[in-house]
């Protein structure tokens, strides 16, 4: 096996070589929350790299709950023909194209005006940063179940546009993994306590749809969500529709994704989620 050799998923779609662009937040949408003229240019060069899979940056679900400004929305289908424009640029040179559908929780700023929902009330902790982020209010069963149905609904959205597939994003400390770790979820229902339990938004959300989930290895705060805890989320993951596990790790709070929570055994080997 080489990286130029296909990949055939357990779906059966075939993945042209192993080369994947990984999604990146790049904050340029147009004024209606859609994918602008210069995104499209953007996509079009990674396209014409020769890479078999694309992902996107990150696309909320709900217009309500943002990550930043210049973020990218599906939740109607009002602006359906720049996505469909998105999913035939990102396909022009038969790379698979996977829309990665996001929802901040607790990880969006407070400046942006929104109401923030979360598993538990549990603020950030950024030091002197942390005034940037809003307490967040303890989501009902009617926010739980609100948010079921959007990220199943943008992903529809997105199989009508013409992406290939979904990358739900349960890592870096959005709503999903904030759902997953035990610090930030401490809810006595039946969404938290148990590993089983934290994990059960992810796992209703992905058991329909789902083409790949995007995990934390492990968030790198003691007491949080562990390399054990993901692999048993991913066995969880194993009976249900999905087809690819991207494995990162961190949150705002302890930035590993950007190389940022090393100890000395990582820092030596440079495999922070190995």
């Amino acid at each position: 096996m080489n990286v130029f050799d296909p990949l055939t998923l357990p779906n059966r779609s075939t993945i042209k070589n192993r080369i994947a662009k990984a999604a990146m937040e790049e904050n340029m949408a147009d004024a209606d929350k859609a994918p602008s003229a210069e995104l499209m240019r953007l996509y079009q060069a990674w396209a014409d790299g020769g890479a078999g899979l694309i992902i996107t940056g990150n696309v909320m679900v709900d217009g309500r709950a943002m990550t930043g400004p210049g973020g990218v929305v599906l939740q109607d289908d009002q602006q359906l023909d720049k996505f469909k424009r998105w999913a035939r640029i990102g396909r022009s040179a038969g790379a698979q194209f996977w829309l990665q559908i996001n929802h901040p929780g607790r990880q969006m700023q407070s400046n942006l005006g929104q109401k923030t929902w979360a598993p538990s009330a549990v603020p950030l902790d950024l030091g002197k940063l942390s005034k940037r982020f809003a307490t967040p209010h303890a989501m009902t069963a009617s926010v739980i179940e609100d948010v079921i149905q959007r990220f199943a609904h943008t992903a529809r959205l997105g199989e009508q546009a013409g992406f290939t597939g979904v990358e739900i994003h349960a890592a870096h400390g959005y709503l999903l993994s904030q759902f997953l770790s035990p610090l930030t979820n401490q809810r006595t229902d039946e969404w938290g306590g148990s590993l089983q339990n934290r994990a059960r938004l992810l796992v209703e959300i992905s058991a329909e749809f789902a083409v790949a989930v995007k995990l934390n290895s492990a968030d790198f705060q003691r007491g949080g969500f562990t390399a054990d805890d993901a692999k048993k989320v991913v066995e969880l993951l194993n009976d249900l529709g999905v087809d690819l596990v991207e494995l990162s790790g961190g949150s705002y709070e302890v930035p590993a994704m950007q190389g940022e929570a090393r100890d000395g055994r990582t820092l030596a080997r440079e495999a922070y989620f190995v």
